[in-house]
């Protein structure tokens, strides 16, 4: 009978061992102390080359690229720390900007002086470029920018002697307009007349300008008194009456182009003779707000009427019939005469539809 170990009920693994903490020998130095000023900090992030040896590689401390490197990659100078003291310099005075040598605070917004400079020569020739184009394209014939302050060189006194002529105008002599020549400008060149300061036949803009403005006031007023005022009058008066003064100046044009009329005079002089009847359709629209009566109120609408067609025929005169003399054009035949005359007196008639328009409200 042969023998054969029984298996083991129980089986127990080997036990683990944990390792043994070891300890330095000596304990770690405790840290230093905070310092009281940042000189005592010492931190490396490589290895730190000596002094000679940085000097002899920018170039000296007193590099203006060195120093711009250094303060670039920091944006700005810290605030309440002044300049780092580099050999060779005198220190700062605490009246004096904390600055680098060599060194500008960068502009900002990232613009330095030459950017802005070259931004503000753009900008003025683009202004100046735009004032040429207006003039060249659309100041020249219709509305020329460098005319508008000669028609605004107006006195007190030109005004009111204005104002005179325009309702009073029959004894009124001589007609023609003063011209002005400088020893520049040459014989046969168009003429170039005196500013309405210097004289009082010269068509000017202030007058229709403030006689448009005291028409639309006065339209609101007398609206009011009617129990009929609304905002929208104000714009429909001032669209009606600047619509009248331009067809007005139209038909002026027109006309001068059939009869080959080639001095008809600035568009901005056709718009200022328009402009001077206002002045009379004031005038009747305060009589007819003092209660006149319908008689005494269509006199003076009737009147001025006429004070505004003959002021006009004898200031578009010499638009129309210009002196060959004064306008080197050659002289005009007896047919062609008469015709301009005749036109003279349509556009002095149709004063009166014009100004039967406005004076309805």
């Amino acid at each position: 009978m042969s023998y054969y170990p029984q298996p083991s009920t129980s089986y127990s693994p080997p036990p683990l061992q944990h390792p043994i903490p070891t300890h330095p020998p000596t304990a770690p130095p405790e840290p230093p102390a905070t310092p009281g000023s940042p000189s005592g900090y010492m931190r490396f992030t490589s290895n730190p080359t000596s002094p000679g040896q940085q000097y002899e590689q920018t170039g000296g401390y007193n590099n203006p690229q060195f120093a711009q490197s250094q303060w670039q990659s920091f944006g700005a100078v810290p605030a309440g720390v002044g300049a780092v003291p580099v050999p060779g310099t005198q220190p700062m005075h605490p009246g004096q900007p904390n600055t680098a040598p060599g060194f500008s605070f960068p502009s900002p917004w990232g613009v330095n002086d030459a950017t802005a400079q070259m931004g503000v020569q753009l900008g003025r020739s683009a202004v100046a470029a735009g004032q040429d184009y207006m003039e060249k394209n659309f100041g020249q014939h219709y509305l020329p920018l460098s005319a508008l302050k000669h028609q605004f060189n107006v006195s007190n006194q030109y005004v009111l002697k204005k104002l005179q002529l325009v309702l009073f105008p029959w004894r009124h002599k001589p007609w023609t307009r003063r011209v002005q020549r400088s020893d520049a400008q040459d014989v046969v060149g168009p003429p170039r007349y005196a500013p309405p300061r210097e004289d009082l036949n010269s068509p000017d803009l202030y007058i229709p300008a403030m006689a448009l403005v005291t028409y639309v006031l006065v339209v609101a007023v007398q609206t009011g008194l009617k129990k009929r005022f609304n905002p929208e009058v104000l714009g429909l008066t001032a669209s009606k009456a600047l619509a009248i003064v331009i067809v007005e100046c139209a038909v002026v044009r027109l006309g001068c182009y059939f009869l080959n009329i080639q001095s008809t005079g600035q568009f901005i002089e056709l718009m200022a003779f328009g402009g001077y009847k206002f002045v009379g359709i004031i005038a009747t629209l305060i009589a007819g707000m003092l209660g006149v009566g319908n008689m005494l109120y269509w006199t003076v609408f009737v009147y001025c009427f006429l004070a505004n067609a003959f002021f006009l025929l004898r200031s578009l005169r010499s638009i129309v019939l210009p002196d060959p003399s004064a306008s080197h054009s050659a002289p005009l035949t007896h047919g062609q005469r008469s015709l301009r005359v005749q036109f003279l007196f349509v556009l002095a008639m149709l004063q009166i539809i014009y100004m039967g328009v406005l004076v309805q409200v």
